[in-house]
């Protein structure tokens, strides 16, 4: 089972409104990525590396963004979604 932190969805609204701005199809794109990765998290977390925050990361195909996650005993939790540029404390002190 797949958890999202609250704010993930500010974190995804944001990108795709960037990208929108570029292309009319290119927040759909990157809205299809996100939903592919995860489902991959999701499928199997454990084939992702550890962060050196210490939670896993999945990274985005095509889009220079990826997901900080954990495993939980009956799932996956999902805690941030990040531009690979953004300052690497961002989302670590979400709860």
């Amino acid at each position: 089972m797949l958890r999202f932190h609250p704010q993930i969805r500010r974190d995804v609204s944001t990108a795709i409104r960037h990208y929108d701005s570029i292309s009319d199809s290119l927040g759909d794109d990157f809205w299809a990525k996100f939903e592919q990765v995860c489902h991959q998290v999701e499928a199997h977390p454990e084939r992702f590396h550890f962060d050196p925050s210490g939670w896993r990361r999945a990274n985005l195909e095509k889009f220079p963004y990826h997901l900080l996650f954990y495993e939980e005993l009956d799932g996956v939790r999902i805690m941030t979604l990040r531009h690979d540029r953004r300052n690497p404390r961002f989302g670590l002190r979400r709860k």
